[in-house]
C-alpha cells in the first residue's frame, strides 16, 4: 500500500469519526444539571441489584460484555508479551546478581508484603460493595507480591513467586468469566445476566453474580501482572545472549592477564 493510499484512507477514517463524535457530543444532556440519565438509570439498576457498589454493578453486570472484553485484552497481552519474551536460541540462563539491601528497607518491604496482600485481597472481595474490585485488588495483589524484589532481591522474588501456578491460575480465571456468563443462558436468559440470588443489600454475598466474576478478574488481573513482569525481570537479570556472555568473558580474560 502506497503512501497516498494510506493517507487518504486516514483523512476518510477521521472525517467518518469527527462527525459521529460530533453527532454524540450534539446529544448529550447539558453540562452541570442535577440529573444525569445515564447515572439515574445506573445507580437504580444497582439497587435493584443489591449492589452497593454503582460501578461495580456497571462493570460486571450492566455492561459485563465491556469487561469481558477488557480481560480479554489484558490475557492478549500477557500471552503476547509471553511469546515475545520467550528464551531465544542466541541467549543462555546465568544465575542473577545478589543486591544488598539496607536493613530499614527490607524491614519495611517484610512488613508492608503481608499487608498489602490483605489489603489487595479485600479490595477483590468487597468490590461489589465499595470502592474497588478485581481489577484494582489485582493490581494491588501484584504489586505487594513483588515488595520482595523491592525490598530483598530478584532471588527472593523467586522463591516466593510461584509462576507455573500463576500461568494456570490467569488462563483458568479469564476462562472462567466467560464460562461464567453461560449461567445465564442455563437459566433461560442472556449471556451474563445476573440469574444468581442476589441476596442481602450491602452484605458481602449480595450482588448475585457479581462478586463471582469479581473474584475471577481479580485472580486474573494479579496473576496477569504478576506473569507479565516476571518474563520482563527474566530478560532483565537472567537471559543473556551468547555474544554478550562470550565478549564478557573476553574482557575477564584480558582483565585477569593484565593484572
Amino acid at each position: 500500500m502506497s503512501r497516498r493510499v494510506r493517507t487518504v484512507l486516514f483523512l476518510v477514517s477521521a472525517a467518518v469519526f469527527a462527525v459521529c463524535f460530533a453527532l454524540a457530543c450534539f446529544r448529550l444532556p447539558p453540562f452541570g444539571t442535577d440529573e444525569h440519565p445515564y447515572g439515574a438509570r445506573a445507580v437504580a439498576a444497582s439497587l435493584e441489584q443489591r449492589t452497593a457498589n454503582a460501578v461495580a454493578s456497571v462493570t460486571f453486570d450492566q455492561r459485563g460484555l465491556d469487561t469481558l472484553g477488557e480481560e480479554a485484552l489484558l490475557f492478549a497481552s500477557v500471552l503476547g508479551a509471553v511469546v515475545l519474551l520467550r528464551r531465544a536460541r542466541d541467549e543462555r540462563v546465568h544465575d542473577p546478581e545478589h543486591v544488598e539491601v539496607r536493613p530499614p528497607i527490607g524491614l519495611f518491604g517484610a512488613l508492608a508484603l503481608p499487608v498489602t496482600l490483605l489489603t489487595g485481597g479485600y479490595v477483590v472481595a468487597h468490590g461489589q460493595l465499595t470502592p474497588g474490585g478485581g481489577f484494582q485488588g489485582g493490581i494491588v495483589l501484584a504489586t505487594g507480591l513483588h515488595l520482595a524484589y523491592l525490598a530483598a532481591d530478584y532471588r527472593v522474588l523467586k522463591r516466593v513467586r510461584p509462576l507455573a501456578a500463576l500461568h494456570a491460575a490467569d488462563a483458568i480465571a479469564a476462562g472462567a468469566f466467560a464460562a461464567l456468563g453461560c449461567a445465564g443462558l442455563v437459566a433461560g436468559a442472556s449471556y451474563l445476566e445476573n440469574v444468581l440470588p442476589l441476596g442481602t443489600f450491602r452484605a458481602l454475598s449480595s450482588g448475585g453474580l457479581v462478586p463471582v466474576v469479581n473474584a475471577a478478574v481479580g485472580v486474573e488481573v494479579g496473576s496477569g501482572i504478576v506473569v507479565l513482569l516476571a518474563h520482563f525481570l527474566d530478560q532483565a537479570h537472567e537471559m543473556q545472549s551468547q555474544q554478550a556472555g562470550q565478549a564478557g568473558q573476553v574482557n575477564e580474560k584480558e582483565s585477569g592477564g593484565t593484572c
